[in-house]
């Protein structure tokens, strides 16, 4: 990627943003970050999927040029509610889709899960600085977005908060150096439940994440642990390392937020309060860097910092991340699908929550050995239909915990 393309934002030249996904947790903090500097930034798109006053509130907030909701049912509402400002209003696939092709120097790209890939990979194939929230899409169709941006180049910037601290100390063009990397995990609400406990476990508990404010799917994920092997898949197309150099270390306190560890010994880590507004920030002033109005990092206020060895035994969607990996080809598509309609299941309170790993390992048993090389988007969405067919099949065939 042609890094001297991009420079950072300026009051001579506010640098052109578009959020999809811009009423979920991390859309609203990427709202909050631009409304904190707006001379910084031009609004070209937001992008929401059924929150319609929450998506007028921030169109006329940020006065932004288009506002899209997903759901084309909604599309009367958000027209009302936008009458008598200059946003456009538009809804249903193609407009997601067609927010992601406008020029925006920057989009965040933020729609939960595979729902998001396809915006994703448009504003990739464009040429666009995009920063990255939706882990799904690397995930499910890693190689294609990854070519998209060599062959435009654009620029791919982590968001989640542990690849972007891997970022921000990985030394460009030194893979040889790093001995390892290291995604830190807090371990999520049941870290220190039994299996039992963890079996009777309601969604109101599950989603009581003790750090960090997030919203339900990635909630459920970070209790499951499969957010953390989502991420170790995404850390091995990132960064280009084998899977054997890559570590998951349960970090309670969530202050350390990844580390890279070099062969002389070194390792560098980033540190800060867990508030995704700092990871945010990072790319949305990139290359430079810009203020955030996220509270600081007390030293001597600081508890003792620990550090675990994540137990595969009650967290088994690791072991499951590590060899859909293995597997290669579509078979992170299918985790990730799988994932998906089991994560749904539970929270509509049709599974137990030992069973969203359970499904998962049904259909990853039932998928091929080997998957081939992801060669189209059109196989990518193939893989994902017959995964969610098959947790539906095997929610409805099984005894579960409920």
């Amino acid at each position: 990627m042609d890094m001297m393309r991009w420079t950072a934002p300026s009051h001579d030249r506010p640098r052109s943003v578009t959020i999809l996904g811009s009423t979920g947790s991390v859309g609203q903090s990427t709202v909050d970050l631009i409304a904190h500097d707006p001379e910084r930034y031009r609004v070209e798109a937001l992008v929401a999927g059924n929150s319609v006053e929450a998506l007028a509130e921030q169109a006329r907030r940020l006065h932004a040029g288009l506002a899209v909701v997903a759901n084309p049912q909604r599309y009367r509402a958000l027209k009302d509610a936008l009458a008598g400002t200059r946003t456009e209003a538009a809804a249903g696939p193609a407009a997601v889709v067609e927010a992601a092709s406008r020029p925006a120097d920057w989009v965040m790209a933020a729609i939960v899960g595979f729902a998001g890939l396809e915006s994703t990979l448009v504003a990739a194939r464009r040429g666009a600085m995009v920063a990255l929230a939706n882990k799904e899409a690397l995930v499910c169709a890693g190689r294609l977005l990854m070519d998209a941006i060599d062959h435009s180049g654009g620029v791919l910037l982590p968001v989640d908060s542990e690849h972007n601290a891997i970022f921000q100390v990985f030394e460009p063009g030194h893979h040889q150096a790093v001995d390892r990397l290291v995604l830190t995990a807090s371990g999520g609400p049941f870290r220190d439940w039994s299996l039992a406990e963890m079996a009777l476990a309601t969604p109101e508990q599950a989603l009581a994440h003790p750090n960090w404010d997030m919203g339900a799917k990635i909630s459920i994920d970070s209790a499951t642990m499969m957010n953390k092997g989502l991420e170790f898949i995404e850390a091995n197309l990132l960064f280009g390392l084998p899977p054997e150099q890559i570590e998951i270390v349960v970090h309670r306190q969530s202050v350390i937020h990844s580390m890279v560890a070099y062969r002389d010994g070194s390792v560098l880590a980033q540190l800060g309060t867990p508030d995704m507004r700092i990871p945010i920030a990072y790319t949305l002033g990139w290359p430079t860097r810009i203020d955030s109005p996220a509270s600081r990092l007390d030293f001597t206020d600081l508890s003792p910092l620990t550090f675990e060895r994540p137990d595969s035994s009650r967290f088994p969607a690791l072991r499951l991340a590590r060899e859909a990996l293995a597997l290669g080809g579509l078979a992170p598509t299918m985790l990730n699908a799988a994932n998906e309609v089991a994560v749904a299941a539970f929270l509509a309170r049709r599974i137990g929550f030992l069973d969203i790993a359970r499904i998962v390992e049904d259909v990853m048993a039932a998928s091929p050995a080997s998957c081939g090389p992801v060669e189209s988007l059109q196989q990518v969405h193939a893989a994902d239909l017959e995964a969610r067919r098959r947790a539906e099949d095997a929610i409805k065939g099984h005894h579960l915990n409920i």
